[in-house]
């Protein structure tokens, strides 16, 4: 067999072997993702600002996910850019983090964990609590 040849074969297996392992991680991703909890849910959404001043939401929602739950706080205020993953929050109750400027951003975290998602995809349960803190 020629050089050639053998080059050609060890590519096509190497691209075989990255197609099945791309599959893989495919499948299960969408086995063990977060799943959205459907019905009613009490959470609490606390902001720790810029100067650690914190302001806690009572939400009662049907919400299933993070983003909808703040869209329904009464008085809690967010912006961002939005992306093809979601929305990337820079602003909430007016308070700027940019991380270009100070390193400054916005952590979300729930149940005393960081959230592993974004705020479209991070689920809401019944009893979470969500802490969105100014870091830097």
């Amino acid at each position: 067999m020629t050089e050639t040849k053998k080059s050609n074969k060890k590519l096509f297996i190497g691209v075989g072997v990255m197609v099945l392992l791309i599959a893989l991680f495919a499948v299960l991703f969408f086995l063990f993702r977060p799943k959205a909890v459907q019905g009613a849910k009490s959470i609490t959404i606390e902001v720790v600002d810029n100067n650690g001043a914190s302001t806690v939401y009572d939400v009662h929602t049907d919400a299933e996910y993070l983003r909808q739950a703040m869209e329904e706080a009464k008085g809690l205020e967010f912006s961002g850019a939005e992306s093809e993953y979601g929305m990337m929050v820079e602003t909430v109750n007016g308070i700027t983090a940019d991380y270009n400027v100070d390193q400054s951003y916005w952590g979300f975290f729930v149940n005393g964990e960081y959230c592993n998602y974004g705020i479209e995809t991070q689920p809401v349960t019944d009893g979470d609590a969500f802490r969105i803190v100014y870091s830097k």
